[in-house]
């Protein structure tokens, strides 16, 4: 089985939906460790009500985010982890962290990548008149929002929709297609080379995977 640490900085309502599916044995590996830079993220609560070990390192108190993503490396790799999933980070990450972890740290984004990089994703939608949105979930890498995706999955913006109703219709996609992808990378069915995702050994378009 391979080993996840998770990280959050808030409810953590991606980690329940992965949580939920360690618990019925359908995630491919064990979630090993939940951290977080705050204390107070209600994730926390969901890992330790689910038995899962978690830890919060600040990033108060550090000089620099070098110095942070350096401590934060050091405690994820305690936990000796196959895979690293940000399920709400919100911090952005040096190059450094990333590269330690390169093709085998995933994201999952409010947005159709490579549209709405970035915040405020689904305000963004609606001021752009689109009648489709959703969520993509990637390989990080350097470029913010920037890394290979995997899987999209997408929804309608209806006349009259404010930025919750949209979130929230986003938000039931995103506990869908996270837990997913997850899996693919613990049965060794998902990977990043040369820059490209390659799922079942053929790398993906763009738009990541998409089912006839």
């Amino acid at each position: 089985m391979k080993r996840i640490v998770v990280l959050i900085s808030g409810s953590g309502s991606n980690l329940q939906a992965l949580l939920d599916q360690a618990e019925a044995a359908q995630l491919g590996g064990d979630i090993v460790a939940v951290i977080s830079n705050k204390a107070e993220a209600y994730g926390l609560e969901r890992a330790r009500i689910a038995g899962v070990p978690t830890a919060v390192l600040s990033h108060q108190g550090y000089a620099d985010r070098e110095g942070y993503d350096a401590a934060l490396m050091q405690l994820i790799d305690g936990f000796r982890p196959d895979l690293v999933v940000l399920a709400g980070f919100m911090r952005i990450l040096t190059p450094a962290f990333v590269r330690h972890y390169q093709g085998r740290m995933l994201n999952i984004h409010p947005s159709l990548l490579p549209k709405y990089q970035g915040l405020h994703t689904h305000r963004r939608a609606i001021e752009a008149g689109d009648v489709e949105h959703g969520c993509s979930v990637h390989f990080v890498t350097e470029e913010l929002d920037g890394g290979p995706v995997i899987l999209q999955a997408r929804v309608p913006i209806f006349e009259g929709d404010d930025e919750a109703a949209v979130a929230a219709r986003v938000l039931v996609q995103e506990h869908a297609i996270y837990p997913l992808v997850t899996r693919w990378f613990c049965d060794g069915r998902l990977a990043m080379r040369d820059g490209l995702a390659v799922l079942d050994g053929k790398a993906l378009p763009a738009q990541g995977y998409a089912e006839d």
